[in-house]
């Protein structure tokens, strides 16, 4: 759950932004999910090797691809909410069409940037997937052999997700530009401490 700060209206970005994040955050769940699922399943590993001195086969191969999931599936999610690691010491200081003509432009960097990820990571998807073979897949983890093509799908589809909300951040900062808005509509806006810590309230409320 969280307090997002992120405007909506009728027009057609808004419900465009709007039904993505509604796949974002079920994805994200997911992703929750899994992380719940990898700590159940490492606890029933140390309990085995401890107490029965059998510790469950391939656990290494189960936690590298449940972190393909929990890694990735949040990806987009946490961007549409601008909580991924950015520098905002100059960009704060920015205000009106400055601000939203570099919100733009380093948006489309990143845009250029994952569309790169997104065609070298199908690469290795394809290159691991093969119809012919068990369990249709040329490539396996070391120890039980699981076929690692699903890891490498969820990461290639992950970042094609990125890849269209980047494309709506791209619209709606290049139309605050354009219209000289104050709030534009369908992505995060830079908030200072004082409004990061009245959302964390909000949630822990809901929370609560």
């Amino acid at each position: 759950m969280s307090a997002s700060n992120v405007k909506t209206n009728g027009t057609t970005l808004s419900k465009l932004d709007q039904a993505l994040f509604r796949v974002e955050s079920a994805l994200n769940l997911t992703a929750g999910i899994m992380v719940l699922g990898l700590v159940c399943l490492a606890v029933t590993h140390v309990l085995s090797r401890k107490l029965l001195n059998a510790p469950l086969p391939g656990f290494v191969d189960w936690v590298g691809q449940f972190m393909a999931v929990f890694a990735f599936l949040g990806i987009a999610y946490t961007q549409r909410l601008g909580g991924h690691i950015r520098m905002d010491m100059l960009v704060g200081r920015l205000k009106g069409r400055t601000l939203w003509l570099t919100e733009t432009v380093s948006s489309f960097v990143i845009l250029l940037l994952v569309s790169a990820l997104v065609y070298g990571t199908f690469y290795h998807f394809n290159r691991s997937f093969d119809f012919g073979s068990p369990l249709w897949s040329r490539d396996s983890s070391i120890d039980i052999a699981l076929p690692l093509w699903p890891a490498k799908l969820i990461v290639t589809l992950s970042l094609v997700l990125l890849w269209v909300r980047l494309v709506l951040q791209v619209w709606a900062f290049g139309r605050a530009f354009r219209e000289g808005a104050v709030e534009p509509i369908g992505v995060p806006l830079i908030e200072d401490a004082a409004q990061l810590a009245a959302h964390e309230a909000e949630v822990l409320r809901a929370i609560g």
